[in-house]
């Protein structure tokens, strides 16, 4: 049997995005594996700025690609993001706010609990 995967905060990691539909392994969490050469952990909402700072660096998230089942991303959806590129991002002060509860634990490999902790994001209202 699989052991359940953690967070960063050491407790079973939660859904990032069923809408977009998210993760590497494409099942709403940021969930990886050996293949996973981008580590495709770290769950953000993305904002207009960060989508233009990826798209400056090469990765443009916000062009939809049918071809892979990609939507494009738009300010407010929730992603898995390579724990690579939240590093590039937070260097340079562009860094999206981080779901932590939904953030996988390989994170900590690139980033500290507290640089992570510093771009928390709000907890979803409940209205």
């Amino acid at each position: 049997m699989q052991s359940m995967a953690r967070n960063v905060l050491g407790s079973e990691l939660e859904e990032c995005s069923l809408d977009p539909l998210t993760g590497w392994l494409r099942d709403g969490c940021c969930n990886t594996d050996a293949r996973d050469y981008g580590v495709h952990t770290v769950c953000v909402v993305v904002t207009d700025e960060f989508l233009e700072f990826s798209r400056s660096v090469g990765n443009d998230l916000s062009t939809p690609v049918p071809a892979f089942r990609f939507p494009g991303l738009r300010a407010g959806d929730r992603w898995c993001l390579c724990a690579s590129r939240w590093v590039e991002a937070k260097e340079a002060g562009m860094a999206p706010d981080v779901v932590l509860e939904a953030t996988h634990a390989r994170t900590l490999e690139w980033a500290s609990l507290a640089e992570l902790r510093a771009h928390q994001a709000p907890p979803l209202s409940q209205d």
